[in-house]
């Protein structure tokens, strides 16, 4: 195999890896999610809700402890378990408030719950995960770039799955 082939494939594993804790915090907020709404249902100057019903306290909490888990099991793995445990907080904790950012976002843009904004829906967790990692350490400008390439394929692909697999009533 083409080792430029084998480099690339290499660099795309590897951000999947350190994106784990923010994939799976992600995903966890959704599926445990459920209850107590983050803006406890106020509305922002503009009447509508500051984040809406979809960012709960309790999705924010388990996908920020599923974060952190997997970055301590990382942790293990690397023989550093307190910057592991560290980062995948930064990671799984950024995660969430990247998407509590993208769900103001869409508020202020009057687009409702559930419905896409395309691009805002696939990078808000990654951003905000990548710029809380970097208290705990500096991300290649490489390791950025590919989590913003790889991210949003990752994202809609998993999408598409759960929709074909009925756990999702749309693709997006």
């Amino acid at each position: 195999m083409n080792p430029d082939i084998i480099n690339v494939l290499t660099l795309i594993a590897y951000v999947i890896y350190f994106m784990l804790p923010a994939y799976l915090a992600n995903v966890s907020a959704l599926t445990f999610g459920g209850g107590t709404p983050v803006d406890f249902g106020r509305e922002f100057r503009d009447g509508r809700r500051i984040l809406g019903d979809g960012v709960t306290w309790k999705g924010t909490i388990i996908g920020t402890a599923i974060g952190t888990l997997i970055g301590l099991l990382q942790g293990i793995v690397i023989g550093d378990v307190i910057h592991g445990t560290l980062l995948g907080f930064c990671l799984g904790g950024g995660a969430l408030l990247g998407d509590a950012a993208g769900s103001f976002l869409k508020r202020r843009l009057k687009i409702d719950r559930g419905r896409p904004a395309p691009i805002l829906d696939q990078l808000d967790f990654v951003v905000g995960a990548l710029i809380l990692a970097s208290l705990v350490m500096s991300p290649s400008p490489v390791l950025i770039i590919t989590a913003l390439i790889i991210s949003p394929i990752l994202h809609l692909s998993a999408n598409i799955i759960s929709y074909l697999m009925g756990m999702k009533n749309v693709w997006y």
